[in-house]
């Protein structure tokens, strides 16, 4: 693999393709294959099998979603730190939402994107982990993709707790715009955090929180429960009280829409 430069600005190069299944899988065929340089970003106007947490499908309507895969080299981050990384691109996402629409938006845990209880976009963060030197685990690339519905004035039915920016504010943006504003502001939130630690980004990340304060219902293998969400740790877990503290890891739990009994 090629010796990486010190320092590539997100975006560079920005790699703009029509249709493509995942902006993720593009971005780590290229890793995977040696041709990964930090800093590259892949946007696509039409993803037809997109990915999504737990699995799911994250597919966008041609012309409509931002669409965007950022190949980051996480160093000095560790392995111990990815949700470092994670928190910094939910954070710094939901700000320019925020800031681009005049509305308050939320981070869903682990790091969907809402407005009130409406989705608007979804992060994914795919890390390759190898041998560093000594045998340790190194991480050696991370790939954070990230999906945003910008210009949709309608949903289908099944996807009706969807939202889009133009919905929100009545105007259609240019999406290639949105997606070079975002890896620019990344690009130096993620300079800014490495340099002086996470505690704001931690602190933002839980002021952002989905329902924190709130009793929620919570899904673990087939047991609905409710609980009262207290935040999130600095590892990334789910902080929640029902009769005692609990912690649950990303995949251990997930939150459940409905009425909180």
């Amino acid at each position: 693999m090629p010796e990486r430069p010190s320092h590539t600005p997100l975006g560079t190069p920005f790699i703009e393709l029509q249709s493509v299944d995942s902006t993720n899988n593009y971005a780590l065929t290229l890793v995977h294959a040696g041709l990964a340089q930090p800093g590259t970003a892949v946007f696509a106007h039409q993803q037809v099998a997109g990915k999504g947490q737990r699995g799911r499908n994250w597919s966008s309507e041609k012309g409509k979603s931002l669409s965007l895969s950022l190949i980051i080299d996480p160093a000095p981050l560790d392995t111990t730190r990815q949700f470092w990384l994670s928190a910094c691109v939910a954070v710094t996402t939901c700000g320019i939402l925020s800031r681009k629409t005049g509305q308050e938006f939320s981070i869903k845990w682990p790091n969907d994107l809402y407005w009130q209880d409406r989705k608007a976009g979804g992060i994914l963060i795919e890390s390759i982990i190898g041998n560093g030197p000594s045998g340790s685990a190194t991480w050696k690339w991370a790939v954070a993709g990230i999906g945003i519905n910008v210009n949709q004035s309608s949903f289908p039915d099944e996807l009706s707790h969807a939202v889009s920016m133009l919905q929100l504010t009545g105007r259609n943006l240019i999406i290639t715009d949105l997606c070079r504003e975002i890896c620019l502001e990344l690009d130096q939130a993620i300079t800014t955090m490495t340099d002086e630690g996470f505690s704001k980004i931690f602190h933002d990340f839980n002021n952002l929180l989905y329902k924190k304060g709130e009793m929620v219902r919570l899904k673990k293998d087939n047991r609905v429960f409710t609980a009262l969400l207290k935040g999130v740790s600095e590892t990334g877990e789910l902080i929640v009280e029902h009769g005692i503290e609990s912690r649950y890891s990303v995949g251990e739990v997930q939150l459940v829409p409905g009425p909180v009994s």
